[in-house]
């Protein structure tokens, strides 16, 4: 995989890179249990926010419960720190298909690429637990960082816009998560790079699909729009911030 092939778009996309000050905060050893912890409430938060679009907008209710339960281990583990052993394999499928409830044109391409997101995200939560086992390193809840939340103030609250903003924030969401895996795998010790270097692919590809879902949904040119949350974007990735996190802007020293 050439690395610089792939990132060319993303670059271009996002309105700033991470600041080097970011970079070098990340990389030290002792906050490497807290990113690795942020990682994976982020994969998780990622097949949340694919779930959510799937059941709001075209999914019957049987499809939207199944979904649920596929989840609810997960949810159960971070948010309320108990242990399920049944997540340890649910990340390998949902056992029904979707049922579309909707006769939007674009329905059947918004479950095809977010069940595919939500299986993929649910996987890299896996293996991101894993290499947790494997460190040593317990979970804990943590607070989550301001940049999701901040960004989805920027979400316009009239259909379809609200749709098509969603889902341009989350092409930003991913563009800059693959960014960053690319910017700190160099300063990782070899096992994590490595991992960090896989998940490049598929988190452009979810930024891809991300965007074509908003313009395809759309009925007018969205670059204004993706202009727009993109400049917020990057006030988030380029400002202060108290806490370190995997999205967080320039840490501030001693906060």
């Amino acid at each position: 995989m050439n690395t610089q092939i792939l990132l060319q778009p993303i670059q271009h996309f996002l309105h700033c890179s991470t600041p080097e000050s970011w970079i070098i905060e990340a990389r030290k050893p002792e906050n490497l249990p807290l990113l690795l912890t942020d990682h994976l409430v982020c994969e998780l938060k990622a097949a949340l926010t694919a779930t959510w679009l799937i059941r709001k907008y075209v999914a019957d209710k049987p499809s939207s419960e199944a979904i649920l339960e596929w989840l609810k281990p997960y949810e159960a583990f971070v948010y309320r720190e108990l242990p399920d052993p049944d997540f340890l394999a649910a990340h390998k499928g949902l056992s029904r298909p979707i049922t579309v409830a909707t006769e939007f044109s674009w329905a059947g391409e918004l479950v095809e690429k977010m069940m595919l997101l939500i299986k993929e995200e649910l996987h890299h939560f896996y293996q991101v637990w894993e290499i947790m086992q494997q460190r040593g390193i317990t979970y804990k809840k943590m607070t989550a960082s301001r940049y999701a939340k901040s960004l989805m103030r920027e979400v316009t609250t009239h259909e379809p816009m609200t749709l098509v903003d969603k889902l341009i924030c989350g092409a930003y969401i991913e563009a800059r998560s693959c960014e960053r895996f690319a910017a700190l795998a160099p300063y990782l010790d070899t096992e994590l790079a490595k991992f960090y270097r896989s998940l490049l692919r598929s988190e452009a590809r979810h930024y891809q699909d991300y965007l074509n879902l908003a313009q395809q949904i759309a009925d007018f040119d969205i670059s204004a729009r993706v202009n727009a949350i993109g400049r917020a974007e990057a006030q988030l990735i380029t400002s202060p911030d108290p806490e370190l996190r995997f999205h967080s802007g320039c840490p501030i020293v001693g906060a």
